[in-house]
């Protein structure tokens, strides 16, 4: 008898290994002199201007970046490219909004500590505030304008480090064209990327400094960087599918074969892996929700026609007494 488990696990595997691969990118990666923060107080102080650093006085700072934009390295002996650019500063140091915007997000985020999020619709841009302090006050979702107070930066323990293995306090400010909810959570293209594998560039990251400088926008905003479907959101497709193919499967054994607790179990499993993945930034966390919903629906359904069943059975036993 042909028994369909292993290719159901087959191609769950596939799925799941989708986007997990490891190429090092080609080519040399783009040269970008030193930014210039020489106009960084008059950014801040004249309200004529569209944008500001994020930081204050970090035109006096003689190390006004530490890890530049479109740096070739990365953590732990990753090789990628830096997708924005990182201000170190002494914990406790506000950071400011470049623009103004809306929050789009704001908690925590990994390896980032608190991470803040900006959407600027005007100019078609989002702007991003790692390595921020949990402990200290910071701003919640809502319309913020530039030079608003988000939040601080944090201590080496909890901006994303550890007692036992501590982060250089410093700011990571990225910006990209388009709004956060154009790119998915996971995968390289995700809204949240420090150092990925492809160009920064060629998916949207723009130099900040570069961006603030030049104090210029053009007609139309920054087009979006155009990429196929699969080849955005394939990560958290790939992710969904595996979800839904499983939810299918337990449907399917656990009706046939009379075991409701195996759907009580599942879709317990996957509303809090739906959650989980809500509030990690997934834009498709609901469709892992709803199918949690339909597994919860399934159990409700059966242990109500479970219990008609048993109330019918009562009065047939009594007549036969």
């Amino acid at each position: 008898m042909w028994k369909p488990r292993a290719p159901i696990c087959s191609v769950a595997l596939g799925l799941l290994l989708v986007g997990c691969g490891s190429e090092s990118p080609t080519g040399s990666y783009p040269y970008h002199p030193p930014a210039d923060f020489s106009r960084a107080e008059e950014f801040a102080r004249d309200g004529g201007h569209t944008f500001r650093f994020p930081l204050d006085d970090v035109a006096d700072d003689p190390t006004p970046i530490s890890c530049a934009f479109c740096s070739w390295g990365g953590p732990e002996g990753r090789r990628e490219y830096h997708a924005a650019e990182d201000h170190p500063g002494p914990p406790g140091t506000p950071v400011y909004a470049m623009a103004d915007g809306e929050v789009s997000f704001s908690g925590t985020a990994g390896g980032y500590g608190w991470l803040v999020i900006v959407d600027h619709p005007t100019p078609n841009l989002y702007s991003l505030y790692g390595h921020l302090s949990p402990s200290r006050w910071r701003r919640g979702k809502g319309p913020v304008g530039k030079g608003d107070l988000l939040a601080y930066l944090g201590d080496s323990h909890e901006n994303g480090g550890s007692r036992e293995n501590p982060l250089r306090p410093h700011l990571h400010f990225g910006v990209r064209a388009g709004q956060r909810t154009d790119y998915p959570g996971k995968g390289e293209w995700r809204w949240q990327a420090g150092w990925i594998r492809l160009r920064p560039t060629e998916i949207g990251w723009l130099r900040p400094s570069d961006i603030i400088n030049a104090q210029h926008v053009p007609e139309g905003g920054f087009r979006s960087p155009e990429g196929g479907l699969l080849e955005i959101w394939g990560h958290e497709l790939a992710l969904v599918s595996v979800y839904l193919i499983g939810g299918a499967c337990v449907l399917v054994f656990a009706i046939r074969r009379k075991k409701p607790r195996l759907l009580l179990l599942a879709s317990g499993v996957t509303l809090v892996a739906g959650w989980l993945f809500r509030n990690r930034g997934l834009q498709l966390a609901w469709v892992v929700l709803a199918v949690g919903a339909v597994l919860a629906m399934a159990w409700l359904c059966g242990r109500a026609r479970s219990r008609s069943n048993e109330s019918r059975k009562q009065p047939q036993a009594a007549e036969r007494i």
